[in-house]
């Protein structure tokens, strides 16, 4: 059984290197859980955060597997390291991986499940 904990590297190319893992976030009566994919470059870290909520489902247990991310349209499995590097590619695009933070992986889930499912 592989160690979803485990931090994993993803070569973009000679001079990028991100370090990745997974984790679930448990919720509370504030917020819900969330499946988190963690980015680190150069010491500038980034989560892309999938929050649960009506009509999306983020590594609920008994409805998806751990790192399992949708909505009705589009699913990914976030351990999958080219669901990362498409994840990557797309926050990179729009910008959203210089200065590190939260990002809400759903604004990326449509352009990337089609990134995914072209390879």
């Amino acid at each position: 059984m592989r160690d979803s904990r485990r931090i994993r590297t993803l070569v973009v190319d000679e001079h990028t290197r991100y370090l990745w893992r997974v984790r679930h976030r448990h919720g509370d009566r504030e917020r819900p859980c969330a499946e988190v994919l963690g980015l680190n470059r150069d010491g500038v870290h980034t989560r892309i955060v999938f929050l649960a909520g009506p009509g999306r489902y983020a590594g609920d247990g008994g409805y998806t597997h751990s790192g399992g991310v949708g909505d009705r349209d589009h699913h990914l499995n976030l351990h999958e390291p080219g669901v990362v590097r498409a994840l990557v590619d797309e926050a990179g695009r729009r910008g959203l991986l210089v200065s590190g933070g939260e990002v809400d992986g759903w604004e990326l889930i449509a352009a990337v499940a089609e990134a995914s499912a072209g390879e």
